[in-house]
């Protein structure tokens, strides 16, 4: 019904910059929210940053000042630009939407997950 194509991760240097995209596709009604999500080895799955369709944003403490979520609704796409990155930045990164579909109740939110894309940092 969904799905989420994910791109621009990739090998970096300690204070370096990416910038990764999902672009949502499908029977989409109405995104309500979209955000990330990274997974380091040996560690929990955690929200880094999200957006909901108002524009407010929500960081988690540890990339305030150094990450930004913005979207684009024509394109239905979301984009994390992530500078000044560190070693612990390194994870998987999955990209989250809760949407509403077509034919469906307004208040009917699915979710859906990105496949995730590798963001290694190191010199």
């Amino acid at each position: 019904q969904v799905q989420l194509v994910e791109s621009g991760g990739g090998l970096v240097q300690p204070g370096g910059s990416l910038r990764l995209s999902c672009a949502a596709s499908g029977s989409i009604f109405s995104i309500h929210d979209m955000g990330w999500y990274r997974q380091a080895p040996g560690k929990q799955r955690e929200l880094v940053a999200s957006i909901v369709s108002s524009g407010s944003t929500t960081y988690a403490d540890s990339v305030k000042g150094r990450f930004t979520i913005s979207k684009d609704n024509a394109k239905n796409t979301v984009y994390l630009q992530m500078n000044g990155l560190k070693p612990e930045d390194t994870a998987v990164y999955y990209c989250n939407t809760g949407v509403s579909l077509y034919g469906g109740r307004p208040n009917d939110r699915r979710r859906y997950w990105g496949q995730g894309t590798q963001v290694t940092v190191s010199s």
